[in-house]
């Protein structure tokens, strides 16, 4: 007997089926031991030393492997083709040795970029040894990051009171969204105007050219910095008298596809496409990766998704082309195969591509047997990889200069797809939309020498914009710029620093808190070498160099932990006060900026006492401004409201409510506030103790400048009535989890870029039809032995759930869905029961009618919230 292990229960049950009665294929639910999380775990006065600890369900893992390998002949690791899988085969090898199970049976590795019949079997057939330059390179990567987070986190906790931990590249990523706030903030408009006038060419039709040349001069793009300006330009072009054609250039383009997706482009188009996060992209590919059945049998439908390569292997170019020719004929296939190649950085860089792994399974053809999240991610693959090996486009691009009189001359570009190759399949999205100055349009066909007709001058105005804040795709493609971090690991800082409440994603943009600020300005200033982007890119580079085999990783360490180590000393000293005093200095440019109108008012002059010095002040929670004056003062703004520069000063809402007018009803007033979990608007004031007037939150993204009493008297009508369907009264609203629309006890929450106050019935019975189909279960499992009611299976928004009566119970991460049996359902309820003290999803009590300790403290909650 022959016992496999893999990551996952999903691909276990896949490859046991390929490898038939002879192999026993067990899953490790990814790594079975890690660092504790307690001092001393990793040792430098120890030669760095690691002790690795195995957590309750690594050992029930462990024992598992370990009772299969007693009666084994062999041992094959197949866990996955990148470090981290190596590094998992490493530690089950270790454990099972300290055991001293092995008792020399032999072990191999084996590793597959995709779950085929195919490649799993040719996989087998070439097994290999660990690879212990990449497992040096983990072990390199995991005591870096213990040794900076488990030594920086307790200076942050201590010296900057309300922030949270710190990691080595997550830092990094916060001070790139940081800065960029700061540029936002400091940045001031320019107003600038455009010329673009309407021609005609007789018998041809209209288009626009813009002003590019006046009295000689050429005009760029602020060269208009006034009307005045703009007026004198409109006016020398409508008074030109002739509107000729002086030059006309034209040029024949070809452009190239891109090549299938990496780890990184994948993040990056499936957010620009899709709207997908990077978490969501990977959770999605994993699904994709681990496949469905088809045909009998359970096959990967794409390729490991974490990977730097660019080079498909032959078989799948041979597949593509193949697809290419049937489907759009032999115009759109080049006369020889793509090959992309990339600089190799790693191990990782042997890997393919994310591709399908057979391009005849079409997108359409699996969209029935896929959940929308995988149907949407496998048609943006196939399509990547399919158009990666098609035909160039081939454009003119066609720039025209036109002389109005004598003065001026103006431009129009545009360009003509002659043959539209890999554009007919598929166009890389953009990460910023795109320059009023690059639009191109359709030209006539126009010769030199040509007369034309004006139509019209339009003058606009126009003001310079501030650089965009980060959304996760042009994040992820600056951090893979400046060479930090590692594709696979991009989701999971993203994620991190949101669960840190560093930063939040809002409009698909990020924003820094103020505890995100005060962070990445307390380590610009005390830990300036270990957020540099050139040093955390040498240490990526250098855990490259580790698992090629080029340099010592304990040397690595000890040259990174000799200055660390003397950084972190260095701090003990600090005061409050010195912090307070740097994060000041640092921070205090942006929220105290002079006025330019008024360069001798002093932009730190409290506004309420009027002689007090506003400072930044740091509380339980992070920063915010505070007046000196304190406690005689007690003016206090929120970071975000000190950043704001429309030459206003505004007290923070949570501490000055805006008055917002009167409601015509009641003649009560309407106020927009803040409270601890965010804005609402509110009407009139508490009359008794206790009473809590009427409020509504604001919708998450709504700007609290466009809250006017209009709006805020319809946001506190809501819940509103739709209309009835099917004789139940459909209603939208806002609740605790945002805006929903309800029937019944059926809710569905409304998409983001829709409005609670203007979407209409059909929509919402749209939106609660797909949510009753969601709600189905997936299969029923059996009755449950105390009331007979039925256990059912559920897929949610955070993964597959078990369900009896009121009482859910998530499955844990890595259990397959499919596999689940009654008993197995029957104790995650029962343990979920224990947790919520309810049996059956009804509450129950402790002996003598005491409340047990969970409502307890669902009491303290509410007390708290109170």
């Amino acid at each position: 007997m022959h016992v496999v292990v893999v990551e996952s229960p999903a691909k276990a049950k896949t490859i046991n089926k390929y490898l038939g009665s002879d192999f026993q294929v067990l899953a490790s639910y990814g790594h079975v031991r890690d660092l504790p999380s307690k001092d001393g775990s990793v040792a430098p006065d120890n030669d760095f030393s690691m002790s690795w600890q195995v957590d309750e369900r690594g050992e029930k893992r462990l024992k598992e492997i370990a009772q299969a390998v007693k009666n084994a002949d062999q041992l094959y690791l197949a866990t996955d083709p990148d470090r981290e899988g190596e590094a998992i085969s490493w530690h089950i090898v270790e454990e099972l040795d300290r055991r001293k199970v092995l008792n020399g049976i032999p072990v191999k590795r084996v590793v597959f970029s995709e779950i085929t019949k195919s490649a799993v079997t040719e996989a087998f057939k070439n097994p290999r040894e660990l690879n212990q330059e990449l497992i040096d390179a983990y072990l390199a990567r995991r005591a870096l990051d213990y040794l900076v987070g488990f030594n920086l986190s307790p200076v942050l906790w201590r010296k900057l009171p309300g922030s949270k931990s710190a990691g080595r590249v997550q830092s990094v990523a916060l001070r790139l969204i940081c800065e960029r706030e700061s540029e936002i903030e400091a940045f001031r408009p320019q107003e600038y105007w455009s010329i673009t006038a309407l021609m005609e060419a007789v018998g041809q039709g209209q288009f626009k050219a813009r002003l590019t040349q006046l009295d000689g001069e050429k005009i760029e793009r602020l060269s208009l910095g006034n009307e005045g300006a703009a007026r004198k330009a409109e006016a020398a072009i409508r008074e030109a008298g002739s509107y000729r054609v002086s030059k006309v250039e034209r040029k024949q383009v070809k452009r190239n596809p891109q090549p299938p997706f990496t780890t990184s482009t994948l993040q990056q188009e499936a957010s620009r496409k899709l709207g997908f996060g990077a978490t969501r992209t990977m959770r999605t590919a994993q699904r994709l990766y681990e496949g469905i059945e088809v045909g009998g049998e359970n096959v990967g439908l794409i390729t490991y998704m974490r990977t730097d390569g660019v080079a498909m292997s032959g078989e799948a170019i041979s597949g593509a082309r193949e697809n290419i020719a049937a489907r759009y004929g032999d115009n759109y296939l080049p006369s020889s195969p793509r090959i992309y190649k990339t600089k190799a950085k790693n191990a990782q860089e042997a890997h393919e591509p994310i591709r399908p792994t057979d391009f005849r399974r079409l997108p359409e053809d699996l969209r029935g047997r896929l959940g929308e999240d995988e149907a949407r991610l496998y048609d943006l693959i196939y399509v990547r990889a399919l158009a990666s090996q098609m035909a160039s486009a081939d454009v003119e691009q066609v720039s025209v200069d036109i002389e109005a009189g004598k003065r001026a001359v103006l431009r129009s570009t545009g360009s003509i797809i002659k043959f539209d190759g890999f554009l007919k399949l598929y166009q890389e999205g953009r990460d910023e939309p795109q320059d009023e100055d690059e639009q191109e349009t359709r030209l006539p066909k126009l010769e030199e020498g040509q007369d034309l007709h004006l139509k019209d001058v339009d003058p606009a105005q126009h003001f310079t914009q501030p650089p965009p804040r980060y959304s996760e795709a042009s994040l992820v493609k600056k951090l893979e710029e400046l060479g930090i971090g590692r594709p696979s690991t991009y989701a999971s800082i993203l994620q991190v620093l949101q669960d840190r409440d560093y930063v939040r994603l809002e409009k698909r943009r990020f924003i820094p808190e103020d505890r995100g600020r005060m962070v990445a300005a307390f380590l610009s200033s005390f830990f300036e070498r270990y957020v540099e982007y050139d040093f955390t890119a040498r240490l990526e580079e250098e855990l490259d160099e580790i698992s090629d085999g080029r340099i010592d990783w304990k040397e690595v360490l000890r040259r990174f932990w000799e200055a660390f180590h003397q950084t972190i000393e260095e701090t003990k000293g600090l005061r409050i006060s010195d912090v307070i005093d740097a994060l000041d200095a640092d921070l205090g440019p942006h929220f105290f900026p002079l006025d330019p109108d008024n360069p001798d008012k002093d932009p730190r002059l409290c506004p309420s006492c009027g002689t007090g010095r506003l400072g930044l002040r740091i509380g339980k929670t992070g920063g915010f401004i505070g007046c000196s004056n304190y406690p005689d003062c007690r003016f206090t703004r929120t970071l975000a409201a000190a950043a704001n520069r429309d030459g206003e000063e505004r007290a923070d809402l949570a501490s000055q409510p805006r008055v917002l007018g009167e409601d015509p009803e009641s003649g009560q007033q309407v106020t927009l506030r803040k409270g601890p979990y965010g804005l609402y608007v509110q009407l009139g004031e508490a009359v008794e103790k206790g009473e809590k007037p009427k409020r509504t939150s604001l919708p998450k993204g709504l700007d609290p400048d466009a809250v006017d009493l209009g709006r805020a008297l319809a946001l506190l009508s809501l819940p509103r009535s739709l209309g009835m369907h099917e004789g139940e009264e459909v209603t939208a609203g806002i609740g605790r989890y945002g805006p929903y629309v309800r029937k019944g006890r059926t809710y569905k929450s409304i998409p983001a870029d829709e409005d609670v106050l203007t979407i209409g019935l059909n929509r919402a019975v749209d939106l609660l039809s797909k949510a009753a189909a969601k709600a189905a279960p997936l299969r029923t499992l059996g009755p449950h032995p105390d009331d007979g009611e039925p256990v059912t299976l559920h897929s949610g928004r955070y993964g597959p759930y078990v369900k009896h009566s009121k009482l859910n119970a998530s499955l844990p991460k890595n259990a397959d869905p499919d596999a689940l049996t009654l008993e197995e359902s029957l104790e995650l309820l029962r343990k979920q029961a224990e947790k919520k003290g309810t049996k059956g999803g009804r509450s129950t009590k402790a002996s003598g009618g005491k409340k047990t300790s969970s409502s307890k403290s669902a009491a303290k909650k509410k007390a708290d919230q109170a």
